[in-house]
This record gives structure tokens, sequence and C-alpha cells, in this order.
């Protein structure tokens, strides 16, 4: 997208009695976007359940990995890069991605892990923006949300993507902490130690949040600070709005 546009309207005809229009904006344009919260935090730190329980208070979740995985579509031009970069055997005979040997070779050091990412983050980062699109600018019927929530596990190379955020979370929990909660569910200590040497340390990705969410104790505290932040936001009274509106 040329850098002078703010936004690019696009209208979308299906057929001569349903169109669609959407709005894109560039990722350091606020307007026109609900307010969102990117929730960051490393392997077994608690944040896929913080944003489950976010989603249960209202919110649109949005999984980027997930959403990644949306993008492997068979003979596109990101898994066609995937297959040069990571070889043509992480693809299975119908042509998709093997994810599970994608996995294995781009999860095993920071550079690799920076490969991946090149090849998938600008499109999922366009993605991205036209998922958290307030629904008030289309003219279309949309389900209307208080607030959006990211699901981000993995914020290394996604930084250029901050500033869809209003508001970054992280959900943090001691090494030690984590490391036990992911052996207790299954996970192999080689494993955990391999994903945590390309994930940044707690003390880096506290540095870039607007708040600390503490799961050291992985009890109910989570979803009281949880709570307690709704409340700050003004989030839990948009919600009970959008529950009386509907």
């Amino acid at each position: 997208m040329d850098s002078s546009f703010d936004s690019l309207t696009v209208w979308l005809f299906f057929e001569p009695s349903l169109c669609i229009c959407a709005i894109i904006t560039r990722i350091d344009v606020r307007e026109g976007l609900m307010f969102t919260v990117f929730v960051l935090g490393n392997i077994a730190s608690g944040k896929s359940t913080a944003c489950r329980f976010l989603e249960s208070r209202g919110a649109l979740l949005i999984d980027l990995d997930v959403l990644a995985k949306s993008l492997y579509v068979p003979g596109s031009d990101i898994v066609n890069a995937l297959a040069e970069e990571f070889g043509w055997d992480i693809l299975d005979e119908d042509g998709g991605v093997r994810r599970n040997v994608l996995a294995s070779r781009a999860f095993v050091s920071p550079d690799t892990v920076a490969r991946l990412n090149s090849i998938v983050h600008p499109a999922l980062i366009e993605q991205l923006s036209l998922r958290i699109l307030d629904p008030v600018c289309c003219t279309v019927s949309s389900p209307r949300y208080p607030f959006a929530a990211v699901e981000v596990s993995a914020p290394t190379g996604f930084e250029d993507a901050l500033g869809l955020a209003d508001e970054i979370m992280v959900v943090s929990a001691p090494l030690a902490v984590r490391r036990e909660r992911a052996i207790h569910r299954g996970m192999e200590p080689s494993d955990f130690d391999a994903r945590c040497a390309c994930q940044p340390d707690e003390s880096s990705l506290c540095s870039l949040a607007t708040t600390v969410i503490d799961n050291a104790a992985g009890d109910s505290s989570l979803f009281e600070q949880l709570d307690a932040w709704l409340a700050r936001h003004g989030l839990m009274d948009a919600m009970d709005k959008e529950t009386t509106d509907a």
C-alpha cells in the first residue's frame, strides 16, 4: 500500500444484491479500529487461559497461531516460500503444510524463527488489521464486540504490528514454574527448553507491556487481575451495554 495514504476503501461485489465495503488502514493508523489488547506470554505462562477468559467477558478473540495457519493455502505464495526455505518435504501429497515438520525445522533457533517470521508476518499483519476493523465502518451487519483480544504466542519479530494495539498485556510466570507446568501437561523437557530458547526472557517480554499480569500462582488471581483490568478500562460496562443492546 502506498505509504502516503492513511486508508484504502475496497468494495467487494459478490452478486447484484450483496456487496461489502472494507476499509484497509496502515498499521500505524488507529482510527476505525476497535479497542484492541495484544496478550503476550511465553510458553505455559497462562496466556491462552487469559485469552479465553477475556473472550468469555465479551472480547473478539483472535489467535495469531490459528490465523497464521489459515494462510497456509496449498499453492499460495506463502506456502511455496516456506517450502523453498525449509524444504519441499514440509508439504504433504496435497500441497498442504505438514505443520509438525515445519515446526521441527522452524523452531530450533532464533535464526530459523526469524526466517519463518519474515515469510508469514507481512500477510499475517494485513489479515489481523482487517479483523479488528470496527464493524461500524462496514455496510453489512456484523457481530459487535466491546474490544478485541489478540493472542500472540511468538512476539519476537512481530514488533512492527504493535502499532495495532491500544494496550499490550503480558501474562508472566517464572521460567521454573512454566517448565514444571509444561512437563506436567506432557511436554518433553527438551522440547520445552528448545522452545524457550527461541522466546524472549521474562524481563524483556514484560518491558513491552502496558500491563503485566502475574500468573505465578496459577490460581483464580489470574481472573481477578483480568477483571480489574477490564473495570479500569470501562470494558465491563461496555460488555454489559452490548448485552443489553442485543
